[in-house]
């Protein structure tokens, strides 16, 4: 539903007073009242100023590949969602509901590649890790860029390209946890979601509009959303043509697009994010499922509806579409970049 102006407008008044109240939060920590600790790995943050979904996860992937080749690596989450409490080192009795569905979804992809954890004081959660795993020298920090307890070494800042922060203003009226003016803590930003082909002179626009925000010199790279071939939840790949739709995610809107655009979409499920599915979802999404028809869901539901689906016998009706970042003709510069910003101190 589109946002009606006079709305918006009357709750500026409240945006301006939540962006007060971050404001004094930062000048806290930038005045050294409030301190950031030094902990003993490398961190690199990734987040964003905007709630919801800009694509942190697919660029923690990202990250972990990149750096797993060269040093041990470990992933540090909040566990948003989860059913527990405190620091937890995923393992194999790991499930969405004792570390949360992005970190299960790490811990299932890179279990043997980088290790997992979730804390929700990410200095306790760091010095655990340290504690346990000494020779893991970096540290990759999902969605904390507000999370100014932890000192970092490289700050990522992801902008939605279909949602911009310099466009936006601070909740209530707007999307944004804090003011544009926060952009000026990262270190890079990447334009995450943008169409195929975009312009050089679109990217100029949207490089000086970033730049307004941020510190001089701050480079932005441009990366588009890939959408790899479908997967059942047995495992293997899949050819679809009817699909019903189920997300329980930030902002479904690119994913259901990219369905209609490639499949015959019969339903759409729309859930809120991170929700934890039950038996009786399972049982409404395959009520009445014709013999054509997969349920097709993101990895990210897949994660938490896998066991339910397979305890009801239905694993077979269901299937997911595995999404990367693809950073494109950007994507030596930005491994470059990032790579360099550790400063090879491992």
């Amino acid at each position: 539903m589109k946002e009606l102006p006079w709305i918006k407008n009357a709750l500026l008044p409240l945006s301006w007073l939540y962006g007060s109240i971050t404001d004094m939060r930062n000048f806290l920590f930038d005045s050294g009242i409030l301190h950031s600790r030094k902990v003993p790995q490398k961190v690199i943050v990734v987040g964003n100023l905007t709630v919801g979904g800009t694509g942190k996860t697919p660029v923690i992937e990202y990250l972990t590949r990149l750096f797993s080749h060269q040093v041990p690596v470990a992933i540090l989450s909040r566990g948003y969602g989860r059913a527990t409490k405190g620091f937890i080192e995923a393992d194999s009795n790991a499930t969405a509901a004792t570390v949360g569905d992005e970190p299960f979804q790490f811990y299932t992809k890179f279990n043997r590649k980088a290790i997992v954890a979730v804390c929700e004081k990410r200095v306790d959660g760091a010095l655990k890790l340290h504690e346990k795993h000494p020779d893991i020298p970096l540290l990759l920090l999902d969605d904390a860029f507000q999370h100014r307890a932890i000192r970092r070494d490289v700050n990522i800042l992801l902008n939605d390209y279909n949602r911009p922060f310099y466009k936006d203003h601070p909740f209530p009226a707007g999307r944004l946890r804090e003011r544009r003016r926060g952009a000026k803590r990262a270190d890079a930003v990447i334009v995450t979601k943008c169409p195929e082909g975009l312009g050089m002179q679109e990217k100029e626009n949207i490089r000086a509009s970033i730049g307004a925000c941020t510190r001089e010199g701050v480079p932005v790279f441009f990366a588009t959303t890939r959408y790899s071939a479908p997967v059942s939840y047995e495992g293997l790949p899949v050819q679809l043509k009817n699909v019903k739709m189920a997300a329980g995610i930030a902002n479904p809107a690119p994913f259901a697009a990219y369905l209609t655009t490639r499949f015959v979409v019969t339903d759409q499920n729309v859930f809120p994010d991170h929700y934890n599915y039950t038996s009786g979802d399972v049982e409404d999404l395959i009520k009445n499922l014709k013999n054509d028809t997969f349920v097709v869901t993101t990895e990210k539901d897949m994660v938490k509806l896998k066991p339910l689906v397979a305890s009801k016998g239905c694993a077979d009706r269901f299937a997911y579409i595995p999404v990367s970042v693809d950073f494109g003709s950007d994507e030596p510069a930005f491994a470059q970049w990032v790579t360099s910003q550790t400063g090879n101190g491992f």
